[in-house]
């Protein structure tokens, strides 16, 4: 496993691992020691890399597991992670000889992703050569990319999007990596004049980041001339403000997902005036189908769960063989995403099957949070869920029944909850109520809630 920050080291533990026939598993940063605890016990690690800034979670994850024999290696570090037990990554890399061939069999596993579904526990994603090497392919033609690029990776590493999405294929065409360890603004600005960027990846979260800092200047964009978003639903209005401030940069809408390694969709620069909010057509070596609830398809403009056949899919989800069936139902991968196929052919998403919300780009299980309030004492009920936010497209809603006689409100919740999830999975708002409205069966009708709460975000 790794946990760490964007660095030099962290792109090249991929093939590291994959040369010595290990698996890699990239955990975000953000993550708690609770969280990462439940990672460890799920695909039982060998070796623990960190960088200096998650040393401490992971010292904690690690012996809230109970897993002491673990190897650890810290990414350049300092005496009081040696003191803690950390050995030096830097001791392990030798410059002497030519490295011996290795053979990595087409669908041997060499990454292990995780992913947020409707579990409070993130499934761990099964990345093959053969799923990667595909995807690269794919992702290199309809992105255009291409030797000559100097592209800068701002965004986690420990997501797909970036590593497999941009960072492992710029490597395979031979392509030039700026790697930057942090996305503000400011050091974003900085990174593309000093090493004359033209290519560049954020989530829409993210650009409206930089399109509203007090430092953008379009002038820095001059170099810029590819740029590319996805992770989530880029607003219309952004992307207009988008075109106005860069005329200069052809843009790309990338759609996927982590079991698709990760792209699904294109919407190309010459389609993104004609088609806005559209995720486009289905990439090379990707196959697209709209179906209802008996797996069956349905007619263009009607809506349906989206979903894909390709040789980027995945395994599956690793020590799950119930979920991955579920996933593959009917010889397709289902995303879990609802949407429609327009008379064009391009594809158009509306929302997601999957109790999840979406912060930024950062895939958050209703589950986990509702059941993180839940451990506190003076807490009967609570209901999370998702509404509209200008800012990170969605914010997290709380609504919290406390037990009887107790007192609750926004700041106890909030900071209960920091302790058990990550900062990022807390809920912007909470709200304190009487009773949770629930169907005849029990029930709780989270439609109604979003509904009445759903101009708190705004």
């Amino acid at each position: 496993m790794v946990m760490s920050r964007n660095c030099w080291q962290f792109g090249v533990l991929p093939w590291a691992m994959a040369r010595a026939g290990a698996v890699l598993a990239p955990v975000n940063t953000f993550f708690t020691s609770e969280e990462v605890a439940k990672l460890i016990e799920l695909v039982n690690p060998k070796v623990f890399v960190t960088d200096r800034q998650s040393a401490e979670t992971a010292a904690a994850a690690l012996e809230l597991a109970g897993r002491g024999d673990v190897v650890r290696l810290a990414i350049e570090p300092n005496q009081k992670a040696t003191e803690a037990g950390w050995g030096d990554l830097g001791a392990w890399v030798t410059e002497e000889g030519t490295p011996e061939p290795v053979d990595v069999e087409d669908d041997e596993p060499v990454r292990y992703m995780f992913t947020s579904g409707t579990e409070a526990t993130p499934k761990a994603v099964v990345l093959t050569s053969r799923s990667l090497l595909w995807q690269y392919a794919s992702v290199v033609a309809d992105g255009e990319y291409e030797r000559g690029d100097v592209d800068l990776h701002f965004m986690p590493m420990y997501h797909t999007g970036q590593m497999d999405g941009f960072f492992g294929p710029d490597l395979y065409i031979g392509a030039t990596n700026v790697i930057v360890r942090s996305g503000a603004p400011a050091e974003v600005f900085k990174a593309i004049k000093q090493y004359k960027v033209s290519k560049i990846f954020a989530t829409p979260t993210k650009w409206i980041e930089i399109l509203g800092s007090d430092q953008f200047d379009p002038a820095i964009f001059d170099g810029v001339k590819k740029a590319y978003y996805g992770a989530s639903a880029m607003p219309v209005q952004v992307l207009r403000q988008l075109r106005e401030a860069l005329p200069h940069v052809r843009l790309w809408n990338y759609y996927g997902q982590t079991e698709m390694a990760p792209l699904a969709t294109i919407l190309p620069p010459e389609d993104q005036i004609a088609f806005p909010g559209s995720a486009g057509r289905p990439a090379l070596n990707v196959e697209m189908a709209i179906l209802d609830e008996a797996d069956k398809p349905v007619a263009d403009g009607v809506l349906g769960e989206i979903c894909f056949r390709s040789p980027h899919a995945s395994l599956g989800y690793y020590n799950d063989e119930a979920a991955t069936r579920q996933l593959f139902r009917s010889g397709w991968l289902h995303t879990g995403d609802v949407g429609y196929r327009a008379p064009t052919g391009r594809l158009y998403f509306v929302d997601r099957i999957k109790d999840t919300i979406n912060i930024g780009g950062e895939n958050v299980s209703t589950v986990e949070v509702e059941n993180a309030i839940l451990a506190h004492e003076n807490v009967a009920e609570v209901a999370v869920f998702g509404v509209a936010d200008p800012v990170y497209l969605e914010a997290i809603v709380a609504v919290v029944v406390p037990r009887d006689g107790a007192r609750l409100d926004q700041k106890t919740v909030q900071g209960f909850a920091r302790k058990h999830v990550a900062g990022f999975k807390v809920p912007r708002h909470v709200f304190v109520v009487e009773a949770l409205p629930k169907n005849a069966t029990g029930k709780v009708l989270k439609k109604q809630l979003r509904e009445q709460y759903s101009n708190v975000g705004i």
